[in-house]
């Protein structure tokens, strides 16, 4: 059978990603393999880290060939400017925005089977003018999506979340019925198609400490989860919740769920970063495409240094090669 084809987009280029990048190329990788960016931002960054890597720009998806350990497969997207590691600029803001495009472009099309995104930087973008909030977001409308759900996931454990990158005290307006309930159908849609799961199992935090204790610490859970949990539940979606988020990651109440949905970020990362930060993939759930990514920012203060790791994004692109053939199942 031939490999599936996955592009990674190399993300910020004063950041880690064109290390990360190259440093996955020097690994084995059971796929057809290219990585979206500019070749001498990529090849300038592989000689700062000493790697002796062979880089072929090529014309076109069409062709990528299996990968071949110490050779990095490009596909040309021009920068803006030149790039100097750790230091920001946001006239690049638009280059890696056209990384994201033309990844998203080729898995649309069906040239390229998924797309794995190294770590781009929030405030260069916006700083740019472009309002930006994170790659899950910006995939969604691009790919006509319209609702996306960003989860994250490890060996042992995977956490959605409800809301993405919101101040704190945003959170409880975002959160109405209507939101809970198509973020957790696509939960569930997204586990039964793309992890083979039959019947997810769906465990849903509440917001409020002790899960509002009846109403006592806030309301949100009676007049807003509660509901859609039942309205889910009725249509034979297997849920637990609204629970307390303080006491949901024992062991004890983990081995009862496939995934733990957090109704914000910080609410439900932590445990699952402690737990296994390096080695966690985040897989968007709810998109036309297979998109993975890794679970940590840019670094600038790595960046060219030699010390940033790859374990997550070689973790995100053998999750990609897993899940290559099940995007447009729904």
């Amino acid at each position: 059978m031939t490999p599936p084809a996955i592009v990674v987009s190399s993300g910020e280029p004063a950041g880690i990603g064109p290390d990360i990048c190259c440093a996955l190329c020097d690994e084995d990788i059971p796929a057809r393999l290219a990585v979206l960016g500019d070749a001498e931002i990529l090849a300038s960054r592989g000689r700062k880290l000493g790697l002796e890597l062979r880089f072929e720009v090529l014309d076109g998806a069409r062709d990528i060939a299996p990968h071949r350990r110490g050779t990095m497969q490009v596909l040309e997207v021009p920068a803006k400017c030149s790039a100097v590691a750790g230091r920001l600029d946001a006239r690049n803001a638009r280059y890696v925005l056209d990384m994201l495009e033309l990844g998203a472009g080729l898995c649309m099309r069906g040239e390229c089977d998924a797309l794995v995104t190294a770590p781009v930087n929030k405030s260069a973008i916006s700083e740019s003018g472009v309002p930006f909030t994170g790659h899950t977001e910006f995939l969604a409308e691009l790919t006509g999506s319209g609702q996306a759900v960003m989860m994250l996931c490890s060996s042992a454990l995977r956490v959605a979340l409800a809301t993405t990158h919101l101040p704190l005290r945003d959170v409880p307006a975002a959160l109405d019925r209507g939101r809970i309930e198509r973020i957790i159908t696509i939960v569930h849609d997204g586990l039964t198609d793309r992890f083979g799961i039959g019947k997810p199992r769906i465990l849903v935090l509440g917001l409020n400490p002790h899960a509002g204790e009846d109403g006592t610490l806030g309301e949100e859970e009676l007049t807003v989860i509660e509901p859609a949990l039942a309205s889910l539940g009725a249509r034979g979606i297997d849920i637990i919740g609204p629970v307390p988020a303080d006491t949901a990651f024992t062991p004890e109440s983990l081995s009862r769920c496939d995934v733990v949905l957090a109704m914000y970020h910080d609410q439900g990362l932590p445990a699952l970063k402690a737990s296994a930060f390096g080695a966690i993939v985040n897989v968007t759930l709810g998109l036309p495409i297979v998109r993975t990514s890794v679970d940590h920012g840019t670094a600038l203060s790595l960046a060219g240094s030699g010390r940033a790791r790859h374990d997550s994004l070689y973790e995100a692109v053998q999750m990609a090669v897993r899940l290559a053939g099940t995007a447009g199942s729904r």
